[in-house]
């Protein structure tokens, strides 16, 4: 007597309705506001580190958010906005100014 099982093939996947493609989630600046407390060497710093400007590229938004008073620093989904947006004010004081107390701010707001 055999007790072989019969194989049984996979089902198969219904074919993708082109119609209902995912919608892209919406997307979200991350602001960061200027003052007076925090050196170009401590924006170019953090910008490289938390979000991996080169060097240039964080110098030319470190200039921006000098004279502009704000610059985005990335857009990205509200999730990740709000993490990148705690980062800069867990990134703590500028050790280069002693008059500095904290970290930058930053703000996130939504692309239209």
């Amino acid at each position: 007597m055999s007790s072989a099982a019969p194989t049984l093939d996979p089902p198969k996947a219904a074919p993708a309705d082109p119609s209902r493609k995912p919608k892209p989630q919406p997307a979200y600046n991350v602001v960061l506001l200027n003052d007076d407390d925090h050196s170009y060497q401590y924006v170019i710093e953090m910008l490289g580190k938390l979000f991996g400007h080169p060097e240039m590229t964080a110098f030319v938004m470190a200039k921006e958010v000098d004279t502009a008073g704000r610059v985005i620093v990335e857009t990205t989904t509200m999730e990740r906005a709000e993490l990148k947006r705690d980062q800069i004010h867990a990134y703590g004081a500028d050790w280069r100014i002693p008059r500095c107390k904290g970290a930058m701010s930053a703000v996130i707001e939504a692309v239209e």
